[in-house]
Order: C-alpha cells, then structure tokens, then sequence
C-alpha cells in the first residue's frame, strides 16, 4: 500500500480523496493555485505545495509541477479526482515513465476510450449499440457531408470533451457554421483539443450511466445504475441511484455491456459507462468517462462500497474488494449539486467570501464540501461548491429527506441554487419519475417561478440570527454553556498543528 498520494485536485474532490486516505492511514499532499492558499483541501492534507497562479492552464493542469511536486514530496502514487487532468493520457503516461502510480486507468485505456470517437468505435465492435454518428475526428467540411447522410437534429461533440461543454445542437443546416466554430473553440479552451465529431440527437431520451470498478487481475463488476437525465446545457444538475425507469432486465444487459466494453480494453480502475435510453428501453453507447465522477456518493450511498478506497487498493494491485454476485443496491440516493450560482441571473456565477454557513444535518444525509465560514469561492473554477446526498429506504423517503436538508442549508455571501433545486425537486415530472433529457430546459424555458422570495428572506433572517449566535458564543465564557466556539477553533487548530 501506498504511504503517500498526492492529490492532483482542489475543492471536494480533494477533500473527499484526502478523507479517503486519512482514514486508511496513508498521507496526502495537496497542490494549490495562489487564490487557493487558505482552500480547506490545503488545511486537510498533511503537506500542502503552491504550484502557480489562479489560472488552471498555469496551475492544476501544469503535468510538469505536479509530477516535480509529486517527487520532491516522496509521493508513491497521483489521485487525479475529476476534471483537469484526470481523463489526460499524457499525464498518465508521465506518471508511468516517472515511477509514480496513476490512480485510474493506463495511458493506454485513456486513450482507447477516453477520446470519443475511439470509445463509439470499440463500444461497436465489442457488440454494445451506438448512437449513430461519426467514429472519427472530422473537418469543417466533413462535418457538414456527415450531418447531411445522418440526418438533422444532430450533436456537434468535442472528441475530448467531457462535463457537458464542448456540446452544440443542430436543428438545421443554417446552424452549421456556428455550431462548428462555437464547439471548436470550447472544445479548444477547455480541453486544450479543438477536433469534434457528429452523432445523432436523440431527443426525449434518457440519460443513464452504469458505474464499473476493474482491478488488474482481470475482475470487473458494474455496481448500478445513476438516473442523470436532469440536466442544464447538458450539465447534470440532480442525480439519482438507482433509476425509477430502470428495471432488473436492463440493469443487468446495460451492466454486462459495461463490462464487456472494459474488458475489451483492458480497463482497470473506476471508470462510468454512459448511456442513452429510449423510451423502449433501447440503450445506447455515449461514451466513457475514464475517472471518478461528480456523482459517484449515490452509488456509494446504495452500495455501501468507498470507491476512493477500491480506487486506491486497485492502484495498489489488490484485487477488488466484492464480486458481482455480491452486490446489492439497498435504497434510494439523490445528489444535488449545489453552485454558487445565481439561478435567476441566467445561473451566472457568484463568486466571493463565505459569510455564514449552516449545513443540513440527520438520518440519511451527507455533504461534499469545501467551503467554510470565511473562505472564498474564486472565480477561476468551476462554480460547485457542495454536493448533497440524501439517502432513503426508497425514493419517496430519499426526496422527502433532500427537500428537508435544502429547506436547512443556508449559504451566505455568495447566491446559489438551493432556491432553484427546491424548485426542481416539486416539479410533478421528477415526481412522478417521467423525466428525460429535456425536462429541465423545457421547464426552464417557462422562466422560473417567483416563489423563492419567501425562502431567500428566511434563509437570510436565518443566517443573520446564526451570526448572532455566533457572536455571543464567541464572548461567553469557557465553561458556560459549553465551552463556546473559540474554544471549538482552537481545538481544531491544535489538532491540525499536531497532524502536520
């Protein structure tokens, strides 16, 4: 086992890995931009390395620095989380030829799956359905022959995107030239890579990943499925474990395609099969993603497996932990992400410093977080803040403890979208469970409702009288009413002293 992983990351993901290594008993280096100086996965990590400016390009995405950080702290092993460089097979590829382990699959699967148009061509000779599309990269020109023999409405996708950007769709051949420049240039910023291919749009479809773990002695299991048809921009915005639409039959063909396709590559490590699935229950290959994902507590949540540690053990050579047959989902989990947002200024972002924070606590929750009271939320990064999990012994228990917590999480110096979640969680379509890709745009199309007034003066009354209490804890003396929250600080400074 490893005695020490970096953590090629920030925000919960560093958290979450960072927790993840505490409680095994291995320690952790954490990496940080110049805006990150005072980030709470800096406070976590027993060792923490500034490693350039706020901008990603000069920082997180740097393979150079991390790898010489990496070194210089007698790191064995790199955890890229998710985002930055956690899909980048160069980076995998460093890592290799330095010595060190890269939690997550080889260069070579990286790149046999990774890309997009490679992924579709494998998915269709290992004998999983594909979206029909493109399984190569394409010119401008190539783009507008292809759209032409398949067939509008269509996708214009990046080849190395991921997390919903690099994503236009085409209604018409008017639309074309737009479309192309505008994924090129996205595909171009934010993965460093402008080429682009074309599939099919399947509307009314939804949108359902199945979660796969591989160890390198040739085990792979699929653990479920995630309900991800709620989305923005094609941006997840709610996730669920297991889907309502999903029944055992296509669990299980949709789980054996997985494995198939990951066995096909060789694949080892956490790695998340995405599908599309019609209202028939046909499926449908999108694509791979080679990582850890945003969403991955709710399977947790119903499987009771820690994929950080199974990541961590694989990376590591052990064999994995469980075998299919051993796999159970208990309940229901939903995820909510939680951005610092404004959902009624077109959810431009909102960065700025923490005023106040109250999380939601009791049975069935959990938070993913890097926030705290006096932090700041830069505008560098992506805007995620928290993520809240809710469990339940089934869904209607799951939604009812969700909309309980978001009634109790209160946030303030920043705006966020707890108002907006609220909101989504009553829409009688995610009620009922009839959701697709296209519910959340439809209703957004409508504009959203003004209700949120109300909530957001009780979340500020709310937070103002939390300040107060506060306050007045701070000054009371030790020993009276408990022994206050400075005494609470320098408790927790103490131990963080002793850690380091």
């Amino acid at each position: 086992m490893f005695n020490k992983i970096l953590i090629a990351n920030r925000g919960e993901i560093a958290v979450r890995v960072i927790r993840a290594c505490r409680e095994m008993g291995i320690g952790t280096v954490a990496v940080y931009s110049e805006v990150d100086r005072a980030a709470l996965h800096v406070r976590l990590a027993d060792e923490a390395y500034l490693i350039g400016p706020a901008p990603s390009p000069q920082s997180y995405l740097r393979i150079d620095r991390i790898i010489e950080t990496a070194k210089l702290a007698g790191a064995r092993a790199i955890h890229p989380g998710y985002g930055f460089l956690s899909e980048n097979a160069e980076f995998a590829m460093r890592c290799e030829e330095e010595g060190l382990v890269f939690i997550g699959p080889s260069s070579h699967a990286i790149r046999a799956v990774g890309g997009k148009t490679a992924g579709r061509s494998l998915a269709s000779a290992a004998g999983v359905p594909v979206v029909p599309g493109t399984t190569r990269d394409l010119t401008d020109q190539e783009v507008v022959q292809a759209v032409r023999e398949i067939g509008l409405p269509v996708v214009i996708k990046a080849s190395a995107g991921g997390g919903g950007k690099g994503m236009r769709i085409v209604s018409t051949e008017a639309m074309l030239p737009g479309a192309i420049r505008a994924t090129r240039s996205e595909a171009s910023a934010a993965f460093g890579n402008p080429a682009i291919y074309v599939e099919r749009y399947l509307g009314a479809a939804r949108h359902i990943e199945i979660q796969v773990m591989a160890d390198t002695r040739g085990n792979v299991v699929y653990l479920g499925e995630r309900e991800c048809s709620l989305q923005r921009r094609h941006q997840k915005v709610i996730e669920e474990s297991p889907s309502d639409f999903v029944d055992l039959e296509l669990r299980c063909r949709m789980g054996e395609a997985a494995v198939r396709l990951a066995k096909a590559v060789g694949y080892t490590n956490a790695g998340t099969m995405e599908f599309l699935v019609d209202p028939s229950r046909n499926f449908y290959f999108l694509e791979m993603n080679t990582r850890l994902q945003v969403e991955h507590p709710i399977t947790e949540m119903v499987t009771g497996l820690d994929l950080v540690k199974e990541q961590i053990r694989v990376a590591a050579g052990e064999a994995l932990s469980v075998r299919q047959d051993e796999i159970q989902l208990r309940g229901h989990a939903i995820e909510c992400r939680i951005y610092a947002e404004d959902p009624f200024n077109n959810f431009m972002p909102s960065p700025g410093r923490i005023r106040a924070l109250r999380t939601p606590g009791g049975p069935g929750l959990r938070i993913e977080s890097a926030i705290y009271e006096g932090c700041e939320v830069p505008i560098h990064y992506d805007p995620l803040i928290s993520k809240l999990v809710a469990w339940g012994r089934d869904r209607e228990e799951a939604m009812e403890r969700i909309r309980r917590a978001l009634s109790e999480y209160v946030v303030l110096g920043v705006t966020t979208n707890i108002p907006f979640h609220r909101q989504v969680l009553n829409l009688p379509q995610f009620v009922a469970g009839e959701i697709n890709t296209e519910t959340l745009e439809s209703w957004l199309a409508k504009g959203l409702t003004s209700d949120n007034g109300a909530f957001a003066d009780i979340a500020l009354i709310a937070g103002a009288l939390y300040l107060h209490t506060r306050k007045r804890a701070t000054t009371s003396p030790m020993g009276q009413g408990g022994q206050g929250d400075s005494a609470w600080k320098l408790a927790g400074r103490q131990d963080g002293l002793r850690r380091r």
